[in-house]
């Protein structure tokens, strides 16, 4: 067996640092492509774990986790006493996306493992997350390789008059898919999947009309710098006008004169704990003398107070639709249902 120079094979794999790709498969796919690309060739032997650990400053644990991976996959194997080689030098080119989410939550992590899983393992992800910053995104955008099949992307920006679309334009609509909210300027028919936030909560509050029917007023507690869409207002809006409930939209949860017989929206789960607490010094029964809700449902709201109930998007509806696009290579534009749980807070 050939053995490739040190520095050439390093020239040929590498690990992203910025990336939420776990390091193993990232070594993995990189090794991979090169194989692909005829750069590594079959029987060509692979470095040992100690020369990975030392050039990709990546843990042994990683390096060894990397290379069974490739043996499961049958592009490697190996003997004892001279290490990893090649077996085939005639690989298929996987399906290949660039993700990218604007945050790491755990209803984004519920998206992740959803559409990682309905994907399987013959497709390569490459994740990214940059934090609702439009200078991040452009910045992990145009570090971006060339050979995508698709791309994924979840938009939310703490600066909307960012020119973030006009990156996003460049791509080739028939390999890019939208997830949650459209993005102002962006044409060409391209996949999405959107989250109706104005029909969903009209259709949510309906749903609970008969627990919020113990109440005569709703107000919705949002931020002024929020990046949740704007129709979750207007949503709950609406239903407050076709069934004449009191409301008002509140953006200093600190200035609310909490009062009897009436229901609070967090949008944000930090005005979430604010408001609670407050309820607690005023001596005031969460679902009883006040009712509360929150946006988008984590591990805890269902202990908190007995139960806070929530109104989600439906992160692993998302996940499944997005990888079906992308394992059928058909685009299309469809709309997410909620998830509702009801508890003892309303």
């Amino acid at each position: 067996m050939n053995r490739i120079k040190e520095q050439n094979i390093f020239d040929l794999i590498s690990v992203d640092g910025l990336s939420l790709t776990p390091k193993y498969i990232q070594l993995a796919n990189s090794i991979q492509d090169a194989v692909i690309a005829g750069k590594i060739q079959q029987n060509r032997t692979l470095p040992s774990l100690h020369q990975l650990t030392y050039h990709l400053e990546i843990s042994r644990e990683t390096a060894d986790r990397s290379y069974r991976h490739l043996r499961s996959l049958g592009i490697l194997s190996s003997i004892p006493g001279k290490g990893h080689y090649v077996t085939s030098g005639t690989l298929a080119r996987p399906c290949k996306v660039f993700l990218m989410l604007n945050t790491l939550s755990a209803e984004k992590k519920l998206f992740y493992d959803t559409f990682a899983k309905a994907l399987g393992n013959n497709v390569v992800i490459d994740f990214y997350i940059y934090n609702n910053d439009p200078d991040l995104f452009k910045r992990l955008f145009n570090r971006r390789k060339d050979d995508y099949s698709h791309y994924v992307i979840l938009p939310g920006f703490e600066d909307e008059g960012s020119s973030v679309h006009e990156l996003i334009n460049s791509l080739p609509k028939n390999k890019l898919i939208i997830l949650d909210k459209t993005v102002d300027g962006l044409t060409g028919c391209y996949g999405a999947i959107l989250d109706n936030f104005s029909r969903n909560i009209y259709r949510a509050f309906e749903s609970m009309l008969d627990s919020l029917g113990k109440y005569h007023t709703i107000r919705v507690i949002a931020q002024q710098d929020t990046t949740v869409s704007p129709g979750l207002i207007s949503g709950a809006n609406l239903f407050c006008q076709q069934y004449a409930f009191d409301r008002s939209v509140e953006y200093d949860v600190d200035q609310i004169e909490l009062k009897k017989g009436e229901v609070y929206f967090c949008l944000d789960d930090d005005d979430l704990v604010a408001l609670i607490d407050r309820a607690l010094d005023q001596q005031l029964e969460v679902g009883k003398d006040i009712g509360i809700l929150s946006y988008n449902e984590t591990p805890l709201k269902k202990y908190i107070l007995n139960g806070i109930t929530t109104i989600s998007t439906d992160f692993e509806q998302m996940g499944t639709r997005a990888a079906k696009m992308v394992l059928s290579g058909q685009m299309e534009q469809v709309e997410l249902d909620c998830h509702i749980k009801l508890r003892n807070s309303l």
